[in-house]
């Protein structure tokens, strides 16, 4: 039984934070994905695009509150210069006019939610994952290749990240996946991974991963194994039995 667990050392940092977590097995590959469910990816894709701009009422990226609120919680552990939380990064474009684009089915939902909710996602492939996944405050030093590259960069003391027993999984909590855990366009099974620090948005949390699950059911042909938030007074989630 492989689980995910958010370690203390997490909850010391960040103890009214929220983690939604769907884990899917069968996602179809983009071949096989009906032309009709692709297209309804990218209009989903296309209506979060817009969406977004409800959440930006600065044009200055990091004073609108929810780039805010991960621009302090940055600040409260040891993080690679210039990392920021994925949210960031697509919600920068849709300020700069610049839509996030199409790329295949799978990502143009998980980013049409990450953008629709504000709240950062993240993706692994749970058949890459060895050991117990975890979020924690690291010593330092696990083993991670970033995607795209070709040298090892192991975690700071003092990071926090997800880790597996092999090694880091995310660098600086939820900013750079690492190519043993990737997800690609052949990954049928997967955890997706939704991170929330305002205790009054729990209901956003909760909406997006029920329409994530939902979406990747229909869309993608996925099963939804198991979903659920992880807290403080709830730290364990069975990824698969």
């Amino acid at each position: 039984m492989k689980k995910f667990v958010a370690e203390d050392s997490f909850w010391e940092l960040f103890p009214e934070a929220s983690i939604g977590i769907v884990a899917v097995d069968g996602i179809l590959p983009t071949d096989q994905v009906s032309e009709e469910a692709a297209k309804k990816a990218v209009r989903l894709l296309d209506r979060a695009n817009l969406k977004a701009s409800d959440w930006l009422t600065s044009n200055t990226i990091s004073e609108n509150e929810v780039v805010a609120v991960w621009r302090d919680a940055y600040r409260r552990f040891k993080t690679k210069k210039g990392a920021r939380c994925s949210v960031e990064n697509l919600l920068k474009r849709v300020l700069k006019d610049n839509p996030v684009g199409h790329i295949n089915p799978s990502v143009d939902l998980s980013n049409a939610i990450s953008l629709k909710y504000a709240l950062p996602i993240g993706a692994e492939n749970i058949d890459a994952l060895e050991g117990t996944f975890r979020l924690a405050v690291t010593e330092g030093g696990d083993e991670y290749l970033p995607i795209g590259e070709d040298e090892s960069d192991p975690t700071l003391p003092g990071e926090l990240a997800y880790v597996d027993d092999a090694g880091a999984v995310c660098r600086c909590w939820n900013w750079r996946d690492g190519q043993r855990t990737e997800v690609t366009d052949q990954t049928p099974h997967c955890v997706f991974i939704m991170e929330n620090l305002q205790p009054e948005r729990a209901g956003d949390l909760r909406a997006a991963i029920d329409e994530l699950a939902q979406q990747l059911e229909e869309l993608l042909g996925a099963t939804v194994q198991n979903k659920g938030i992880v807290t403080r007074d709830n730290p364990e989630f069975v990824l698969e039995a």
